[in-house]
């Protein structure tokens, strides 16, 4: 994919609001394991980054999708991994479904706050004993007259103790596992649903991460996006956002390397650097050779979906392979760092601990190879 001056345009205003907005705050909010998201997406609601690619009647700015490639790698200057997944949330996971299936008044009252930065909002898939099985999920709305009452748990949710609102997969009949799940909007401030308590993770600290719980929460059937029963096919198809999103961080991981060249050159052991040892420079080619392959396949798969194709099996392949590659480059990075890419606030010893969720939310590692398996006919007949 080729940008034109108009996506480099887009990326050098990122960058900027990047280094006045994001960055001076990164350290305190990790030390503080959340970040303040009404503020911060109400900034990036005003500076037009919330909508690139959803509808000029909603708010955005209807561009295709390479402008919001273009836009997620310029987040690989986030100096954490917390950050660029809410907004990710914000923007390539939780209304997706919506902006191409909700109805106008749905989209109106939700959509458009969202884009506007006015609303934070999560996306609710993941349950207790539901992860990357998505159709073993358990949350059931029940039809009562106009309404739907929702009752279940929710878990992983990021941005849980903030968000305004969900997008929530639940079971809407007994029927098949892929055929009875709906997708609906849900207020978080509606009776019934709570905080049961925030998550304390190894990684992505600046990104509150909830456990939700929903008792027999009412809410009208018009917040359904889509059709009744489609919720299985819709989520499938915001997996490949998600998924491209995840893999498009690839710049993350070339900005750490790119800073361990610079440590590298200045570090001197044994009467030179450590740049200068064979092992260290041919290590790091290796690295960027990698990352480049990475860079070529995300770019394949956003200009095929640009032109309408299904790119389900290079987004599976891209998210694989950007998880494996991450913790091969944070791993290699911090060897190379020694005692201060030990420490605990350095930025590759961040990335060490962020980037291990690549492998297993939006679909673990395994359920990639799955996926791609499918689509090489290779699956075992049962």
């Amino acid at each position: 994919m080729l940008y034109t001056q108009e996506h480099q345009e887009l990326q050098r205003s990122v960058k900027k609001f990047i280094e006045t907005e994001i960055n001076p705050h990164v350290d305190a909010w990790e030390d503080a394991e959340i970040f303040p998201a009404h503020e911060l997406f109400k900034k990036m609601g005003d500076a037009g980054f919330l909508g690139i690619n959803k509808p000029q009647a909603y708010g955005g700015m209807g561009l295709d999708y390479s402008f919001q490639l273009a836009f997620i790698e310029a987040m690989g200057d986030i100096r954490c991994g917390g950050v660029p997944m809410a907004i990710g949330v914000q923007t390539d996971m939780a209304t997706p479904a919506l902006a191409r299936f909700g109805s106008d008044e749905l989209r109106r009252e939700f959509l458009a706050p969202t884009i506007a930065g006015d609303r934070v909002c999560s996306i609710g898939v993941s349950e207790p004993g539901a992860g990357s099985d998505v159709a073993s999920i358990k949350t059931f709305a029940k039809k009562d007259g106009d309404d739907y009452i929702i009752t279940g748990t929710k878990m992983w949710i990021t941005s849980g103790t903030q968000s305004d609102w969900i997008c929530l997969l639940a079971n809407t009949s007994e029927g098949a596992a892929h055929k009875n799940k709906t997708l609906i909007c849900v207020p978080m401030k509606t009776k019934g649903v709570s905080v049961a308590k925030k998550l304390k993770k190894l990684g992505m600290w600046s990104s509150d991460t909830a456990q939700l719980y929903f008792d027999e929460v009412r809410v009208p059937q018009r917040y359904r996006i889509g059709e009744e029963g489609m919720g299985f096919t819709y989520q499938m198809q915001q997996f490949q956002e998600e998924r491209l999103f995840a893999a498009a961080q690839w710049t993350a991981l070339d900005r750490i390397l790119r800073e361990t060249i610079a440590y590298t050159r200045e570090r001197q052991a044994f009467g030179q650097s450590i740049l200068d040892n064979q092992y260290v420079h041919f290590r790091l080619a290796e690295l960027k050779t990698e990352i480049e392959a990475l860079r070529a396949l995300v770019h394949d798969a956003a200009t095929k979906l640009v032109a309408g194709e299904d790119v389900t099996m290079l987004a599976s392949m891209a998210k694989l392979k950007v998880g494996r590659l991450g913790r091969e480059v944070a791993d290699s990075c911090l060897q190379f760092w020694g005692g201060m890419g030990y420490v605990w606030e350095s930025n590759v010893s961040r990335l060490f601990r962020d980037i291990r969720l690549s492998s297993i939310g939006g679909g673990a590692d395994e359920v990639m190879l799955g996926i791609i398996s499918k689509y090489m006919g290779t699956l075992p007949r049962r």
